[in-house]
């Protein structure tokens, strides 16, 4: 990896996009620390310090919530927006449409219908994070309140915007990046508070040296799951044309073990969060003391029991959306493409199904359960385990992967001779 980004910089117009990237995570850093006026930071702090939900929205947001930032929100909202969007598309014809025959105007209109509800969105999340330190502010006036939902709702606008600047100028996905140096950035604190813990002998040495190789074990775990394939053996017949003869050659079709990347561990993250936060509303309520405080609390069965399910889910859910056998199945008997031992047409789109099935479950199963031991397996630890998680570990690894994995497709096409070596 580190070979890769000494040659990306050889590249003018590529560098020039990593350090665009760089200079967007120094903007969003900022947008952590700068305060929102008329409630006491401190106690916010403190509150936040003890975990639990709060802890998970701090970790997504880079600390934002601790310090009570104008980007506190960072990118949930349009996070569960998108989430709300292809929910929809599966059950509305002509969002379906859109995204599957539209072409580009059709993706514009659905960008243009995501933008619009993550304003919607940022504003009921921003009522929530209200409903959640209301005896926190200096003033209950009602111009107070209207300050601390504007600043939090125009935070989260920006932050789209920053996340789509980077997707178009730099390199990557910006969504994801904003998360992932949220979580990079929560990596030191969390080191700092496990270092003293242990000189304060609430954590033993030996707890922290197994939480250490765990990390590691994860972190190759995950790098072959990411790096996996299953390759569909592809063959093309003979063409003459005149004295020449075209095709015959043998290929095959790439098919990822992990073909939605680090996106379902995402959503079902901020679908984790969602109810929380919109049920801040009535805290003392029973929805919120028996269902939706459980749910966001990571050492808790109920969390890691729906987390696990919701990331087979959107795994399933995504690959769906994105892989279609059928459209894979038609291009090939266009193009005098066939799987051997497979009829063309009908019986290919079913093979090829049938192979992203059988991928797609064990990889699905295989995510979730690095999701949750983490947490399990640090439950009774006093550190907060959203730092260290499986949660945090498998965003960082497939960002920072798909991020390299997009600098070296760029260097290919771009036919960087330095690379192709």
């Amino acid at each position: 990896m580190f070979e890769t980004l000494r040659r990306a910089f050889r590249l003018p117009e590529l560098r020039n996009r990593i350090l665009f990237t760089l200079m967007m995570f120094v903007v969003i850093r900022l947008g952590t620390y700068i305060p929102v006026p008329g409630i006491d930071r401190a106690a916010v702090a403190q509150l936040v310090g003890k975990g639990g939900f709060l802890g998970l929205l701090d970790l997504f947001s880079g600390g934002g919530i601790a310090n009570f930032a104008i980007f506190s929100l960072s990118v949930l909202p349009y996070i569960n927006a998108s989430i709300i969007i292809e929910l929809l598309g599966s059950v509305i014809p002509a969002l379906e449409e859109l995204r599957k025959e539209g072409g580009k105007e059709g993706q514009l209109k659905i960008a243009k219908y995501t933008r619009y509800l993550t304003l919607g969105l940022a504003v009921i999340e921003s009522f929530g994070i209200l409903a959640i330190f209301r005896s926190y502010l200096s003033s209950t006036g009602l111009f107070v309140k209207l300050l601390i939902v504007l600043s939090l709702t125009a935070g989260a606008y920006i932050v789209l915007w920053l996340g789509e600047v980077m997707t178009e100028r730099g390199i990557g996905n910006g969504v994801s990046l904003i998360i992932f140096s949220g979580i990079v950035s929560r990596i030191p604190v969390g080191v700092a508070q496990a270092f003293s813990l242990t000189q304060a002998h609430s954590l033993s040495v030996i707890g922290l040296i197994g939480g250490i190789l765990g990390a590691i074990v994860l972190l190759l775990l995950v790098l072959f799951a990411y790096e996996g394939e299953r390759k569909v053996p592809v063959q093309y017949a003979k063409r003459i044309v005149g004295r020449k003869v075209y095709g015959g050659q043998s290929t095959y079709i790439p098919l990822k073990l992990v073909q939605a990347g680090v996106l379902p561990i995402i959503f079902a993250s901020t679908v984790l969060m969602f109810p929380a936060t919109v049920s801040q509303f009535w805290s003392t309520s029973w929805f919120y003391v028996n269902i939706a405080q459980p749910l966001t609390s990571s050492s808790t069965l109920p969390h890691n029991v729906v987390f696990f399910f919701l990331i087979i889910f959107f795994t399933y859910f995504y690959t769906e959306i994105t892989y279609d056998p059928i459209k894979i199945a038609d291009d090939l008997k266009k193009y005098g493409g066939y799987v051997p031992g497979v009829r063309p047409g009908e019986a290919t789109a079913h093979y090829i199904k049938n192979v992203l099935d059988r991928i797609v479950l064990p990889t699905a199963i295989f995510l979730a359960f690095l999701a949750i031991v983490p947490n399990i397996a640090m439950r009774n630890q006093q550190i907060s385990a959203f730092a260290f998680g499986g949660t945090s570990l498998l965003i960082i690894i497939g960002v920072a992967l798909e991020t390299v994995q997009e600098i070296e497709a760029y260097m290919m096409m771009r036919h960087y001779k330095g690379f192709m070596k």
